[in-house]
């Protein structure tokens, strides 16, 4: 079989989740099928890192799609070409991004569809873009695969998308991501917080993912006597003028601190270091940093709604996003009950097991392999 694959995302140093969701499945599809060729089309010239096989072809498609108007040239005009030209069986795209103008079979990732929710979060033309040509992806993959069963209901009823072709390949913790000691705990908290405790939220910040009432709520714990830091890792592009607002007016502004971009290691060491993981988002197809702070045996805040009470189960904290006061009680809960605290550090690592990036690329193969045999 002949596997053509969309791999624009791979550009090395600038991999955001859906990249790293890709890289994961797509990695063990190449190295678990080796008899199958695989096509990957890059838009611009790849890094050896992601050759990560010898059953691997790279191809690279012009222009480079880094905009609506070229995505619109690079996929259907780019890959059109492409796939014809290379003898492709079977298209998968795990970025949502599909080719409409080709016969080819198609297995297409939508991961989750935010900005039906929230539309005024993208910059207008991006914003035409997604609502025009999404509803189309998902109709035109012969194969449609999401997330999280709230994704999948939500793709269902919003695109009106025959059920039966749309299934779960769910995300997992990264390998990085694991318990550091003791010592490198105490140092981690002395670096960036004197000493003091901390809650993390991780990310990139924007109004999708509640920064106004955590920052309101953190500042309620403060006024409350309870002594501890704010930890934003991620970067703070998408802030808008509610949010700075916010933190400008707090009392205990100070408290609060950014990072910046950060590794993936040092997330590592900020989440094994963190009281709990502070994640009351307002709308999630799935909640990544809710595994990832699990597998460093660290507690979760999160919220009530969308996909995260199905990802974090019975193992966090769950708050509804919009009601300060809940949040807050959570956090003086998670510093004051050492029981309940190392309850929810015990069922993390068990809910963790649940998910696992061999079982969702099997799922994406076996998909696969069905149009491939129709």
């Amino acid at each position: 079989m002949r596997i053509g694959i969309n791999t624009r995302l791979f550009v090395k140093g600038k991999m955001d989740g859906i990249a790293w969701y890709s890289y994961e499945i797509i990695r063990r599809l190449v190295q678990n099928h080796p008899e199958d060729e695989f096509v990957f089309f890059f838009d611009r010239q790849p890094d050896p890192y992601f050759i990560f096989g010898q059953n691997i072809k790279p191809v690279v498609v012009k222009p480079q799609a880094r905009h609506p108007f070229l995505w619109i040239l690079f996929f259907e005009i780019g890959i059109k070409r492409a796939l014809k030209k290379e003898k492709i069986d079977v298209f998968l795209s795990t970025d949502g991004w599909l080719c409409l103008n080709t016969d080819i079979k198609t297995v297409n990732v939508i991961h989750d569809i935010n900005f039906e929710h929230f539309p005024l979060m993208s910059p207008p033309l991006y914003r035409a873009y997604y609502k025009y040509f999404f509803p189309k992806f998902a109709h035109k993959a012969d194969i449609l695969a999401t997330v999280s069963n709230f994704s999948r209901q939500d793709i269902i009823c919003h695109y009106n998308v025959d059920n039966k072709k749309v299934v779960v390949a769910p995300n997992a913790a990264a390998e990085d991501f694991h318990e550091i000691s003791p010592e490198e705990k105490s140092a981690t908290r002395q670096q960036y917080s004197n000493g003091f405790p901390y809650f993390i939220f991780v990310g990139t910040a924007n109004k999708r993912k509640n920064i106004v009432n955590i920052l309101l709520s953190f500042e309620r714990f403060r006024k409350k006597g309870f002594v501890a830091k704010l930890v934003f890792a991620g970067m703070q592009k998408y802030w808008d003028k509610e949010m700075k607002q916010t933190l400008q007016s707090m009392q205990y502004k100070q408290d609060v601190i950014f990072t910046g971009y950060v590794s993936t290691t040092e997330i590592n060491r900020l989440l094994s270091s963190a009281a709990a993981l502070l994640y009351p988002s307002i709308f999630e197809g799935f909640g990544v940093p809710i595994l990832e702070a699990f597998a460093c045996s660290t507690p979760v805040i999160t919220s009530n709604c969308s996909a995260m009470p199905e990802v974090a189960g019975n193992a966090a904290i769950k708050v509804n996003p919009l009601n300060i006061k809940e949040i807050c009680i959570a956090m003086e809960k998670i510093l004051q009950d050492e029981t309940l605290r190392l309850s929810l550090i015990e069922l993390g690592k068990n809910r963790l097991s649940t998910f696992s990036w061999d079982k969702s690329a099997d799922i994406l193969w076996n998909q696969i392999c069905k149009l491939y045999q129709k």
